[in-house]
């Protein structure tokens, strides 16, 4: 059986992880440029940290705009296919995204600046709720059920090659230029480079086929008439608890990604190469983990993996804190490194486990709905809420307390969700 799988599915997660590393590649971008360069470029008239906070203000509409995002390309992958979200999905944010290359800055045209940047941002997370569901159901869809966990998996290594990507551009122009170089124009060149990548993702995904569950939907005439209609009507419990449950994945990775970034920077003196070395390391280590933590969820189960993952969150906070507040890059870069593999011991599974609890006409627009709902709990408000909560000399242990109640919360959830594995899962992944 792998045989007759492994060359298909492999082509299939490859489009996949492209698609979705471009897609994170272009959200990551803004969220490192917020923590280093736009509060003083779009807010020169607030003090540094309140324009950090405005900054980040941009940051969080893209998280607002994602469930809008996953109902409208829910909408369009329950009715017309997968496969056209991956590419409508991919367009908008990769235009969005290269358009904030060249929004003049505050200096220049005064307010419009900010205001170029809001709805930009909104273009950039309308297209990412979409790109989630349909990367993530054109592998699960296509996969062999005992190996569905690892196949679905490789989306979610999507996002650690998106981050390496951006913040591996950031670095290279961090060390590269003076800061003053940075300030006038090095910060717009990652913003321009996200035109290639999605160039590049858009002819990967061009021979992709539609997934063999809608092809089903579509002939037996068994398509939802009005997705979301009927995920409200019949599955809202599903979506809240699911949001709820993820909220701690977005949470923590973004503290890690975004707000520790500004935390080392601005208030513990340590250089943006540093810094962002710490982080892209412990995010690397996070990626290459992924497949392997999802082949535990094909063999122990889905929600056995999400309740671990979320214990050690909860567990980890506390020290995190402890550790980035010391300045030493490799106790920073181990704070960091236990939060992602808290964090991605649930989000690898994620990619098999939300398809799993919706019914196939809804899919698309269930999971991408809870999935983006929990990126408006658990990311957009994270980088805002630690940036006030870090005040004071001592380590930030509001923050930690912070993250460790969204864990706890995200526990609850999870403890109130079923298992999905098929019952066939355990046998073939046995036997493969």
């Amino acid at each position: 059986m792998q045989t007759s799988h492994t060359p298909s599915m492999a082509r299939l997660a490859a489009a996949s992880l492209a698609g979705t590393a471009v897609e994170f590649y272009d959200f990551f971008v803004y969220g490192t440029a917020a923590a280093l360069v736009l509060g003083p470029l779009f807010f020169p008239t607030f003090s540094p940290v309140a324009g950090t906070l405005a900054a980040f203000g941009t940051f969080a509409v893209g998280f607002v705009s994602r469930p809008l995002g996953s109902v409208l390309f829910g909408h369009i992958g329950d009715r017309h296919g997968r496969r056209p979200v991956l590419f409508a999905s991919l367009l908008m944010t990769g235009l969005a995204t290269v358009a904030v290359g060249f929004v003049p800055t505050y200096a220049s045209i005064g307010v419009a600046a900010p205001v170029l940047l809001l709805v930009l941002r909104f273009l950039q997370g309308l297209g990412l709720g979409g790109e989630w569901g349909g990367a993530v159901l054109l592998t699960a869809e296509h996969a062999p059920a005992g190996r569905r966990g690892l196949w679905a998996s490789f989306p979610q290594v999507g996002p650690a090659v998106g981050f390496l990507l951006a913040n591996g551009v950031m670095l290279v122009l961090s060390v590269g230029l003076s800061d003053a170089q940075f300030q006038e124009w090095g910060w717009r060149v990652p913003f321009w480079v996200a035109g290639v990548l999605a160039a590049g993702g858009l002819l990967l995904r061009g021979s992709l086929t539609e997934t063999p569950q809608f092809r089903e939907l579509a002939e037996s005439g068994q398509r939802a008439s009005v997705p979301l209609a009927e995920v409200m009507r019949g599955h809202w419990r599903l979506v809240l608890l699911t949001a709820g449950a993820l909220a701690v994945g977005y949470a923590v990775f973004y503290a890690v990604s975004t707000w520790a970034l500004s935390y080392g920077t601005e208030r513990l003196g340590v250089s943006r190469t540093v810094m962002l070395t710490c982080i892209m390391a412990a995010v690397a280590v996070k990626g290459a983990v992924t497949p392997l933590v999802a082949m535990l969820g094909d063999r122990y189960g889905r929600r056995p993996l999400c309740l671990t993952g979320c214990s050690a969150v909860a567990l980890w906070m506390f020290p995190m804190a402890g550790l980035l507040h010391t300045a030493q890059p490799l106790l920073m870069f181990l704070g960091c490194l236990g939060a992602l593999l808290g964090f991605i011991t649930m989000f690898a599974v994620v990619a098999a486990y939300l398809p799993e609890l919706y019914e196939p006409q809804v899919r698309c627009t269930g999971a991408a709905v809870g999935y983006n709902l929990a990126g408006v709990l658990g990311g957009a408000l994270t980088p805002i809420v630690a940036t006030e909560l870090a005040g004071g000399e001592g380590p930030p242990w509001g923050v930690a307390a912070y993250l460790t109640a969204v864990a706890l919360l995200s526990l609850g959830c999870f403890a109130l969700l079923p298992e999905t594995r098929p019952v066939t899962a355990a046998a073939e992944s046995a036997a493969a």
